[in-house]
């Protein structure tokens, strides 16, 4: 059962702490065989691939089918009914229209001094994305990562995806030719993100790597950042409900659980302002849980690292909201506007009860891929921001560095760095002598 909190307890920062510092996933020491397998493919190529791939995957395949070809794409995606061609279509539109509003635009002026300054905005040219297989395969986390990326103006975007068994995933394949991806590969692991990273003779290296993946996959990510850019390591999934005792306690039971069913260590979170509604969500978890099919993740989760804290008011809701900074926080209350003003640390905002966190997984618009583990404090889901990178430009004018010359020639001095110096000083002898 997931435990119960109130800041009216004397023993509540204590027990508030505890569940802050609760440690949620299995940290096996990966690192050294994750080492020992980037190694490998930097060494072998695509013969490590075939092997690891061969072996983890249980399928026999050689080099020239680590690339999933169109023939066999239009092949799977002929398998996908027309009702959910027909929601990933919704999705993949509404997820583009929301990212495009993120391009940032270049900038460019002249300052008093007649210098021009400014920046501009380049997309990377290349990005891999990691889609995990199997049971674990989301079409959905194919358009959050490959739609922002296209909207960005990635020029090649390449994909791996485990396929166990030889068994490939329509509604993923079909994720990738509506989001434009370019190169599908049929790998996995940290094989994959090594691939992506290094490169091999079928593989073409990436400038950066985004997507979810397991805790070899995440360490892999951890070890190659550098070499490419990731997008963040994240961990198991999490949900904050804030009510304040207007929301239909089944509804909010479902939230909760909608995250639990996730990972056995996933955190579902309720506080609430009414002790009564506390007991009304519990029970309804419970009676859930009798009948959801994935109830056994769902109900260790809830047991393991649910709970349900009861305050005094909807202040002290969202100063405790802001010390958990959840990756999903819905605001189950009659002015959600007004309480999200008093929030600071929340990857994804949820607005009122007909806003279930669900909808934000899928066809919402924003992104799913957010930050976890009380990493919202710092950071934030991925973007559009995430594909594409600043390049600062500043032009002089002779009359400009006459202006700001001579300051970053004494700084230059201060700093024992004289080259520097005289690198300014040679140009505003000339200007002195009327060479410009």
């Amino acid at each position: 059962m997931a435990r119960t909190l109130s800041t009216r307890d004397s023993t509540f920062e204590t027990e508030f702490t505890a569940l802050l510092g609760a440690k949620r996933e299995d940290s096996p020491d990966v690192a050294e065989t994750v080492a020992k397998i980037i190694a490998d493919v930097r060494s072998r190529g695509d013969a490590a691939l075939v092997e690891l791939t061969n072996r983890f995957d249980r399928v026999s395949i050689g080099a020239e089918a680590l690339r999933v070809s169109e023939s066999e794409i239009d092949t799977e995606i002929a398998k996908v009914t027309d009702e959910d061609r027909a929601a990933l279509e919704l999705a993949a539109e509404r997820i583009r229209d929301y990212h495009a509003r993120q391009l940032p635009p270049d900038q460019s002026w002249q300052d008093a001094h007649g210098a021009t300054l400014g920046w501009r905005w380049t997309a990377v040219n290349a990005a891999g994305l990691y889609v995990p297989g199997g049971l674990a395969s989301y079409p959905s986390s194919v358009l959050m990562n490959a739609v922002p990326a296209k909207v960005a103006g990635v020029r090649r975007l390449a994909v791996t995806v485990p396929m166990p068994d030889g068994i490939a995933n329509p509604l993923v394949l079909l994720a990738c030719r509506l989001a434009g991806v370019d190169e599908v590969y049929r790998v996995g692991g940290a094989q994959a993100i090594a691939a992506l990273a290094y490169g091999t003779e079928t593989v073409r290296p990436v400038d950066k790597i985004t997507g979810p993946g397991n805790v070899f996959v995440a360490a892999a990510k951890r070890a190659v950042f550098g070499q490419v850019g990731i997008d963040m390591i994240a961990g198991p999934s999490e949900i904050l409900v804030i009510s304040d005792g207007t929301g239909d306690p089944d509804w909010i039971a479902l939230d909760l659980l909608s995250q639990a069913e996730h990972d056995e260590s996933a955190q579902s979170l309720l506080i609430t302002t009414d002790p009564a509604q506390a007991d009304a969500v519990r029970a309804a978890v419970e009676a859930r849980l009798e009948t959801l099919e994935r109830r056994e993740i769902a109900g260790k989760s809830w047991e393991e690292f649910g709970a349900i804290i009861t305050v005094s008011d909807l202040d002290e809701a969202a100063a405790l909201s802001d010390r958990i900074a959840p990756e999903h926080l819905e605001l189950v209350v009659d002015d959600p506007e007004t309480l999200a003003a008093k929030i600071t640390n929340a990857g994804a905002l949820f607005l009122g009860q007909w806003t279930p966190e669900a909808i934000g997984d899928y066809v919402g618009g924003p992104n799913h891929v957010l930050p976890t583990a009380r990493s919202a404090r710092f950071s934030s889901g991925l973007s559009v921001m995430d594909f594409v990178k600043r390049t600062t430009i500043a032009r002089m004018t002779p009359e400009a560095l006459k202006a700001v010359g001579p300051a970053a020639e004494t700084l230059a001095k201060a700093e024992g760095l004289e080259a520097h110096g005289l690198s300014v000083r040679a140009r505003l002898d000339q200007l002195n002598e009327g060479g410009a």
